[in-house]
């Protein structure tokens, strides 16, 4: 059985990281407001622009862009992981990066060469440990994503779509479903799926349907509606990759204050017990020396 010294250096250190871990808590439970009022701010232009997208392309029917037509085969894909750069967030960072290998593995079996983009310091650690080179790494952003971030991207997945050079984009991240539970999704950014568009566009909108009817008539398109279409589709995919990496900042604060909730309750617990043990040794140590004074004194009257 450990010693009073060695229950109580054990004590003290629960103590501390306690502390640290209550302190991160905190920090990370104020930053979620914040990280929660950017997405909330970012989803009515995100639904908006959808919309748009899917009336526009809808009324223009059987035009051509390249970032609608889907390849014939899927030879290239562009995975974009979308992580963080700290630790200490549970399993946030580890089920993206497993469903993003196992992805890879999947496109890879039916033939396709896979290219990764990484953003945040854990997929690129994650990548570079397993000797796979991203095509793109962003690092020190994913507390606070920045609209070049997602252009950057986007430009390098529209170029290399249009080119023939990628066949799919795809991003993996954390959703931000509230405050204490985050869902893993992958998304098809490219190509672009109207249909799709149209279905979510019209569940959005199920309340809105009386007044879109009494609005409803012809739209005249300047300069045409193909060239419409045309520049909407870009912003639509820097729309979809932007919303995607701040609602990934938002379910990284979140899953960081749960896991420091998680240890700092542990650590109570933990000191409780150690206190308990504490208590018990002392005693015992007590009742040792007790019965030891008694003992002296009885021999001595013999």
């Amino acid at each position: 059985m450990p010693n009073l010294h060695d229950i109580e250096r054990r004590i003290n250190s629960v103590t501390s990281t306690k502390q640290i871990t209550r302190t991160m808590e905190m920090v990370a439970a104020a930053k979620i407001r914040r990280a929660t009022e950017r997405v909330e701010d970012a989803t009515p232009y995100s639904d908006s622009m959808m919309e748009m997208l899917a009336n526009v392309a809808e009324r223009v029917g059987g035009a051509e862009n390249a970032l609608l037509s889907k390849h014939d085969e899927i030879k290239n894909v562009l995975v974009v992981v979308v992580v963080s750069d700290r630790g200490l967030a549970g399993g946030f960072n580890s089920n993206v990066l497993r469903h993003a290998e196992h992805l890879m593995k999947e496109k890879k079996a039916a033939g396709a060469d896979v290219h990764i983009v990484a953003c945040g310091k854990k997929a690129c650690g994650y990548f570079s440990y397993r000797k796979i080179a991203p095509v793109l790494e962003f690092k020190d952003l994913s507390a606070d994503p920045t609209v070049d971030e997602a252009a950057a991207i986007a430009a390098y997945a529209i170029d290399g779509y249009e080119k023939g050079e990628l066949d799919e984009v795809i991003v993996v991240y954390n959703h931000a479903k509230n405050a204490a539970e985050q869902t893993l999704r992958e998304e098809l950014v490219l190509p672009v799926d109207t249909t799709t568009l149209l279905e979510e566009s019209g569940a959005q909108d199920a309340d809105k349907e009386a007044e879109s009817s009494a609005l409803s008539g012809d739209v005249v398109f300047e300069p045409d509606a193909a060239g419409v279409l045309d520049r909407l589709l870009p912003a639509y995919v820097r729309t979809t990759l932007y919303h995607a990496l701040i609602d990934s900042a938002a379910a990284e604060q979140a899953a960081r204050r749960s896991a420091m909730k998680s240890a700092t309750d542990n650590a109570n617990e933990m000191v409780e017990t150690l206190t308990r043990l504490y208590n018990r040794v002392r005693q015992g140590a007590i009742t040792t020396e007790i019965s030891e004074i008694v003992g002296g004194a009885s021999a001595l009257e013999d």
